[in-house]
């Protein structure tokens, strides 16, 4: 991913200034920290860089699911609606809330569709976690039509997208709140890290407070503090921050690079007339991480894979990912949890719920004819040229 493929010296200049104080600790100690806030400047820069409002950096993109969630006060026995492909971040961050994961279909998109996300509603269901995946946007017009509909939190997980955008506007401001990652496989990294964006005030208080034991940060005093709210532990360090606030400032050409890759790497595919793409809502707004591509049916995907492979082709074949879909989280589908369950996730629902039966195959169907391969960032013209050769041999004689 473009993030770990860009280290260099604006990095070590952040770092370096962090070091030079000694103070990792994103909060206080004023006088000591020579002017230096890395994660009030990396804050900064993503709000910038998204057009939001309020911007307030984490742990984790994990972190900032969960973040989210507390702060639109989903929790113990409501459902919340998630798709079968994702990270499976996106429902740990209902369960460790208390909330209900509810699975839906998706679609070519490769987000929740809008006829998955209708099947699935019940009475209880308070919000839909809308995870972008793959670097481009869901179907967000009749997504947000349904959730106006049916009174329904919007929370987008954007953990793959930043920088992509729909209609002229970034994709995490369309919900009540957006969700980023920075882990070292993103498109900008901090190592660790993740971030919430919003629009609302009271949402960003809720954010900050409960990302640091519900401290109000009012005040150069950490000690005298109030605490409006009880929260935990879920704070950026400086040196992270250090490392994503000179990343961030590289989004631009990040962005502009992978749309330009990619648009290559599509051409060449496009020859083939057995591959077909991802339907994406808005192409002028593909962050454009990935390139993914379908084949006709899952005999000839796997063979497609199989050739990659051979070749030393970087590919992903999700349907068999262990990281991020359903079909291969045992662990959830039968429940096992070291901590009890809040129990209204477990008790209160239908009684096949410890072994989550997928009756999801409009999703199977698309998983099975899906490949995706990671857009650099880095390549030279000479490097991608060469792939594309290779890309175009290998394939003539796995789909001959």
């Amino acid at each position: 991913m473009p993030g770990s493929e860009l280290f260099g010296a604006e990095e070590r200049k952040e770092v370096n200034d962090v070091l030079e104080t000694g103070i990792l600790f994103r909060y206080n100690h004023d006088n000591l920290r020579n002017g230096h806030w890395k994660a009030k400047e990396f804050e900064a820069e993503l709000a910038k860089f998204t057009g939001a409002k309020y911007a307030h950096t984490c742990t984790s993109g994990s972190t900032a699911v969960a973040i989210a969630m507390a702060c639109c006060g989903i929790g113990a026995g409501d459902e919340v609606i998630v798709p079968p492909f994702t990270y499976i971040a996106t429902v740990e961050g209902a369960l460790l809330g208390g909330a209900v994961p509810v699975f839906a279909e998706i679609d070519e998109t490769l987000c929740l569709s809008p006829e998955g996300i209708r099947a699935a509603l019940t009475p209880r269901t308070k919000a839909v976690v809308l995870v972008h995946m793959c670097g481009s946007m869901a179907r967000l017009d009749e997504i947000m039509a349904i959730c106006e509909e049916h009174n329904l939190l919007l929370i987008e997980d954007s953990a793959q997208a930043l920088g992509a955008t729909y209609k002229g506007k970034h994709v995490g401001l369309f919900g009540k709140m957006g969700c980023f990652s920075f882990d070292f496989f993103k498109i900008i990294t901090a190592g660790e890290g993740g971030a919430v964006i919003t629009n609302d005030p009271v949402l960003y208080d809720y954010a900050h407070q409960y990302s640091d034991h519900g401290h109000d940060h009012i005040g150069d005093n950490r000690g005298a503090e109030q605490h409006p709210i009880v929260g935990f532990n879920y704070r950026m360090g400086e040196l992270n921050a250090a490392v994503g606030l000179a990343q961030a400032r590289k989004l631009p050409y990040i962005i502009e690079q992978q749309r330009k890759h990619k648009k290559i790497l599509h051409d060449c595919l496009a020859q083939f007339p057995q591959i077909s793409f991802r339907h994406i809502p808005d192409p002028a707004g593909d962050a454009a991480t990935f390139i993914d591509f379908f084949l006709p049916d899952e005999a000839t995907t796997r063979k497609v894979q199989q050739a990659f492979q051979k070749a030393s082709i970087g590919v992903q074949y999700w349907y068999d990912n262990n990281f991020h879909y359903i079909k291969n989280w045992e662990h959830l589908r039968e429940m096992k949890t070291i901590a009890k369950v809040h129990a209204q996730t477990l008790d209160e629902l239908p009684q096949d719920y410890r072994t989550i039966h997928l009756n999801l195959p409009k999703t199977d169907e698309v998983m099975r004819r899906l490949l995706s391969m990671v857009v650099r960032v880095t390549w030279t013209e000479d490097e991608l040229k060469a792939f594309t050769q290779q890309l175009t041999a290998v394939l003539r004689e796995a789909l001959a």
